[in-house]
């Protein structure tokens, strides 16, 4: 009955603040306190005031008759935290020995004014405190400890700096309150939150989150805190998808605070950092629990307080969220002393009986107002549920702790001199002024000294706990530590987070992913959509060549030339080496070609040399066909340098072979062409020409025609002669092997001059064009110059055109064909005469015609 009864409180908490009508629990004083040799003054939010329909007194115009209080149960904590350091040092018998601690508490009320009263009965001593008037009270209480909003410590400061009273707050840094001209016998125990940014930062980067919303609180604070967001959040790629500045005098039912919450719903963000203390927020921290907004992931910078004039449903709505927290050494012993605390060991407490009466079904006297002895057994504050009350120490609370543990070990050290300058004092009542302790309370807060010892050490600077919010099944209300954010002076940063551990909103089945446009996977890169920030872009595919192999890339890497991107275009692959081989379909075809036409040269010429005494083949200068044979069979086989894999001899080798077989080739149809000009065009006298003939002169424009071409061949090979080279544009995904010519200049010098001779040959032929059918070698001649201009013209632009194989196939084919064209024109007539028209191939045929001077002319040739 117990359990049912305290978890059906989770439901109903208004019901119980609101409508309890026991006077002794609405009754409540606004301190208490514990004697002590030296006593600790602490300003802490334990409970508000409100009024209904602001019904005046009779008696008390400025006073009201419907009020209502509310305890803020887990504030209370605040107080165990002090009552414990207390305890805990005053049984240290090497802190401030024979001197015993004790406290005032006194509660921070709603309004300024109030808050400046409590103040003055703390600083006074009196009932009804008199300005400037202590009674000697402020000689045992050296120090204030106020929080944790900045606002209260701010008016309660502005008086204390006026008696230069130590003042030591615990709750969130403030700029405001660090400000040594305005404040200056104030400190903070908390430290400042700057770095915080770079953690939550991180966290982002983790989980690829570039699109968040920002709430501040509008203050000075949040202000200060943008513009630090602003730098470090474009830094690193992460975008603010809205930013609201939420004012603190918004309360849940505020218009303002709902238009705004509108806007944050429809947000695309599915992840918002809420920054800033929970006092100025705490209207809107409200609202969302109020809308029960289960799709979107909190991160926030600190607890927020559910406390008892909270629904059930504020738990609900940040399930799954992010807090981060500053860590703090587990102080194990607070937890035992949460068990022993009740309302009969500490009379003085006002509040515990509060807990009881609430909680653990226990009532109070009529009389007095006291607590009976009729409560649950074995009650005790660590079995409420945790939403409610949390016996671990907050962040507040260890704040708390160590700022007592500051205030006396400067009270240790400044009574330890104290004893050094005036040895009698010893053992005597401490005396001081409160602003004697100003220097050594400023020193002890520097060292951060806890329990005797620096929490600082190892050149630690701050760090942060990162813990999840669950509430899943409803009502556990645990806060479980998933990560770490480190700041080490001398190490850097280290940020550690498990994910295994972290329960996500009920909105999410996975991992939520908050972007303004889903990440460019491999392949593609991100491009920039005009007038939009950063991390909206559009995902466009690399370009050909070009891969990214991570998302989000802003550019594509190009792969090496050895490499090609693969048909994802997310990594590059080796390039396999390739050429003209013997085994491709055009290597093959183009060998099978050039060794039929070198076997078909051979064939021609066994049939020249079988049948060398007939006319038609002494004629026609057998010499000379002879050679034009053999150059032709090599040329042929010249043309399978190109093909195969190709290395230097063979580079060398392609071109000059090149150059100086058709040289030959082309001199020698010339040397034919002048030599058949000679017999039936000359206009010289008779003994000349059989002088010419005779001699053979003709035959000495092969080798003068060939030592030309050698010398083109020379040049070119001693400035630049042809190398082996890598083509890997030529064909996707291969490197191509090719002889590179070297001097695209020589080469074309050496074409050139293959065409003059070619030009001369077809000059000559054309001249002899119309000698008698049986010997018509001339028009032959000129056919095939023809067929060789045709070749090599078409040559030129096709080969610049190509890369890789083909152009080197394109080689061999014009090679090939214009060598097929000089034996086909030249030597398939004389071959169909001899095998197929002996009877053609006699002098009686001859003899037969009449060609009066032609004839003559030709016998000459015949000898």
């Amino acid at each position: 009955m117990f359990w049912i009864f305290t978890f059906g409180l989770l439901y109903i908490p208004n019901f119980v603040c609101a409508f309890t009508d026991n006077e002794c629990y609405v009754t409540s004083k606004d301190y208490f306190y514990r004697e002590g040799d030296v006593t600790i003054g602490a300003f802490f939010p334990l409970h508000i005031v409100h009024t209904g329909n602001k019904v005046p007194d009779k008696y008390m115009p400025h006073n009201v008759q419907d009020f209502y209080i509310q305890y803020k149960f887990k504030n209370y904590q605040f107080v165990l935290a002090l009552m414990f350091a207390i305890e805990e040092i005053n049984r240290n018998p090497h802190l401030l020995p024979n001197i015993t601690l004790g406290y005032n508490i006194y509660n921070i009320p709603y309004t300024e004014k109030n808050i400046l009263y409590s103040a003055f009965l703390w600083h006074t001593g009196m009932s009804s405190p008199l300005p400037n008037c202590d009674c000697g009270h402020k000689k045992k209480s050296p120090a204030v400890l106020t929080g944790p909003s900045r606002s209260a410590s701010a008016h309660i400061g502005t008086l204390l700096q006026l008696y230069k009273i130590p003042q030591v707050t615990f709750g969130p840094f403030d700029s405001i309150l660090d400000d040594r001209g305005q404040f200056n016998s104030l400190y903070q125990m908390a430290p400042d939150d700057t770095p915080l940014i770079l953690a939550i930062v991180l966290l982002m980067l983790h989980f690829r989150w570039s699109w968040v919303g920002l709430i501040l609180p509008d203050d000075h604070r949040g202000a200060h805190i943008l513009s630090n967001w602003r730098e470090v959040m474009e830094s690193h790629g992460i975008c603010i998808a809205f930013l609201k500045m939420i004012s603190g005098t918004w309360n849940a039912f505020s218009n303002a605070l709902w238009k705004n919450m509108e806007k944050i719903e429809e947000s695309s963000a599915n992840v918002i950092v809420i920054y800033g203390d929970i006092i100025s927020l705490q209207g809107l921290m409200r609202h969302i629990a109020q809308l029960l907004v289960t799709w979107k992931v909190w991160v926030l910078n600190s607890s927020w307080d559910v406390d008892s004039h909270s629904d059930y449903f504020m738990v609900e709505s940040f399930h799954g969220s992010l807090v981060f927290s500053h860590h703090h050494e587990e102080v194990v012993d607070f937890m035992n002393f949460v068990q022993t605390v009740n309302p009969y060991k500490y009379p003085e407490d006002n509040y515990l009986p509060k807990f009881w009466y609430l909680f653990f079904k226990c009532s109070f006297s009529n009389f007095d107002c006291q607590l009976l002895e009729n409560c649950q057994p074995n009650a005790s504050l660590d079995l409420l549920p945790r939403h409610l009350f949390d016996p671990a120490m907050s962040e507040e609370g260890y704040n708390i702790y160590n700022a007592v543990y500051a205030v006396v070990y400067s009270l240790h050290e400044m009574h330890l001199q104290q004893i050094q300058t005036q040895p009698y004092a010893y053992g005597e009542e401490m005396l001081f002024s409160p602003w004697q302790l100003l220097p050594f309370l400023k020193n002890a807060i520097m060292k951060s000294h806890v329990r005797g010892h620096t929490v600082m050490d190892g050149g630690r600077i701050l760090e942060y706990d990162i813990l999840n919010f669950w509430n899943f099944p409803s009502g556990i209300g645990l806060k479980v530590k998933v990560g770490t954010f480190s700041l080490h002076a001398n190490e850097g940063v280290d940020f550690s987070l498990c994910e295994q551990m972290i329960q996500w909103p009920t909105g999410f089945t996975e991992t939520p992913q908050s972007v303004c446009h889903k990440s460019c996977g491999p392949g593609f890169k991100k491009a920039a959509q005009k007038g939009k920030p950063v991390c909206c872009f559009d995902c466009t595919p690399c370009e050909d060549n070009e891969i990214s192999n991570m998302t989000d890339m802003d550019q594509c890497v190009t792969c090496p030339e050895s490499q090609y991107a693969s048909s994802e275009k997310n990594y590059c692959l080796q390039k396999p080496v390739s050429f003209l081989a013997y085994e491709d379909p055009l290597g093959m075809a183009l060998t099978i070609t050039a060794l039929g036409f070198s076997v078909l040269t051979a064939m021609v010429l066994v049939v020249f040399v079988k049948h060398r005494d007939t006319p038609i083949v002494k004629a026609n200068n057998r010499a000379l066909s002879y050679t034009l044979l053999l150059t032709l069979f090599i040329c042929f086989l010249s043309s399978l340098l190109f093909i195969g894999q190709p290395n230097t001899a063979t580079c060398i080798l392609q071109q000059t072979a090149f150059g100086i077989l058709f040289t030959v080739a082309l001199s020698t149809v010339l040397a034919k062409a002048i030599t058949v000009v000679i017999a039936f065009k000359a206009t010289v006298p008779a003994r000349m020409v059989r002088w010419l003939m005779v001699s053979r002169a003709p035959n000495f424009i092969i080798p003068i025609c060939t030592l030309i071409q050698l010398i083109i061949c020379g040049i070119w090979l001693l400035t630049s002669p042809p190398f082996i080279d890598q083509d890997t544009h030529a064909e996707h995904g291969h490197i191509i092997i090719v002889c590179n010519m070297g001097s695209t200049v020589a080469f074309h010098t050496v074409l050139g001059y293959l065409c003059s001779l070619a030009l001369g040959s077809y000059t000559m032929a054309f001249l002899s064009r119309n000698l008698p059918d049986t010997f018509n070698e001339a028009k032959f001649l000129s056919f095939s110059m023809q067929v060789f201009f045709c070749v090599w013209i078409t040559f030129l632009p096709v080969y610049h055109s190509t890369k890789g194989k083909v152009m080197v196939a394109m080689e061999v084919f014009s090679i090939l064909a214009s060598s097929i064209a000089l034996l086909g024109l030249i030597f398939a007539p004389k071959c169909y005469i001899i095998l197929l028209r002996p009877e053609k191939n006699s002098c009686l045929v001859i003899r037969n015609k009449t060609h009066s001077r032609k004839n003559i002319r030709l016998n000459l040739v015949k000898n």
